[in-house]
């Protein structure tokens, strides 16, 4: 099958393909990703919690028209759940009715259980089976959330685009993966598995990538909320909150007010809307009563002095 979106032949390519589909990143992610597409390398992307991490595989896998695989990772994640298992009852069932049928052929038997068709693909798995022109996009996502067993079982996947499966044998991709790996850092991910990938920190945008980000996803929101907002957003990520507001946050926060037909912030929307913003209490109570007054002024006047 031949290939209907092609990979970008240059990094000025791969901004405008990320444009295009309203992800607005710098020349630095750009470059990064158009190497990691050329060298056929996994790109390790870290960085807080929401600033756009995975939202790059979802644009990749669209832009380049490639299924998009996502292996969810959490404590306790195993191999028969991100790569395969057997499917058990349709094994029992085939050797009852083999002993029915009087099969005494022990070795043909094995063969036919622990065959294709009662193998259960997993993510890891579906990865590996993409055809020539055709490799999915392969999201690993949050990799810090798992032990540190799984992270040495991917290596062999990073490295030869394979898993051995011992009733099978070796199963080898036909082409690549395009391997997407994130983590927000709540643990270091070993250097052994960070060797295999070119690497990436995803930091949080500035005010104006940011404001073009909400001028992009949230359309309907008024040109001078849109200022207030960012601004507002940018200035709460200098406090020292338990969990500073990603740009996924922004981009809700906006939403909500453009839901309520609000044209700019005063303090009682602020203080009606922040759990669309903030998801700590902690947090919240730090900028509840005349702190948050005091941060919305602050903020409207440095926009009217910069007009």
């Amino acid at each position: 099958m031949s290939i209907q979106n092609p990979v970008p032949a240059t990094i000025d390519a791969t901004l405008e393909m990320l444009t295009s589909e309203d992800y607005v990143a710098g020349r630095a992610l750009a470059t990064v990703l158009f190497l990691s597409l050329r060298m056929q390398r996994p790109l390790f992307l870290e960085g807080e919690a929401g600033v756009g991490k995975t939202e790059i595989a979802k644009v990749l896998a669209k832009a380049l028209d490639r299924p998009l695989i996502r292996l969810q990772c959490y404590e306790g994640l195993d191999v028969a759940s991100a790569v395969y298992e057997w499917n058990y009852p349709a094994q029992m069932l085939e050797i009852r009715l083999a002993e029915a049928t009087g099969e005494d052929d022990k070795s043909a038997i094995e063969r036919s259980i622990f065959s294709e068709k009662h193998l259960i693909r997993r993510p890891v798995l579906q990865a590996l089976g993409g055809v020539a022109g055709r490799a999915p996009v392969f999201l690993i996502d949050e990799l810090d959330r798992t032990d540190e067993a799984f992270e040495a079982f991917l290596l062999e996947i990073l490295s030869d685009y394979q898993v051995t499966i011992p009733e099978l044998g070796t199963i080898k991709a036909e082409e690549p993966p395009i391997v997407i790996i994130t983590s927000n850092r709540t643990r270091e991910i070993h250097d052994a598995l960070k060797r295999r990938c070119l690497y990436h920190w995803v930091d949080y945008p500035t005010a104006d990538v940011e404001l073009e980000i909400v001028r992009r996803k949230v359309p309907g929101c008024h040109a001078e909320l849109s200022r207030q907002v960012v601004a507002y957003v940018q200035h709460l990520r200098q406090m020292d909150l338990f969990k500073s507001p990603g740009v996924a946050e922004t981009i809700d926060w906006a939403t909500a007010l453009t839901e309520l037909d609000r044209l700019a912030l005063d303090p009682e929307t602020v203080s009606d809307t922040i759990g669309t913003l903030l998801k700590y209490q902690d947090d919240i109570a730090r900028i509840e009563g005349s702190a948050g007054r005091e941060l919305l002024a602050e903020v409207k006047a440095e926009l009217a002095a910069s007009v």
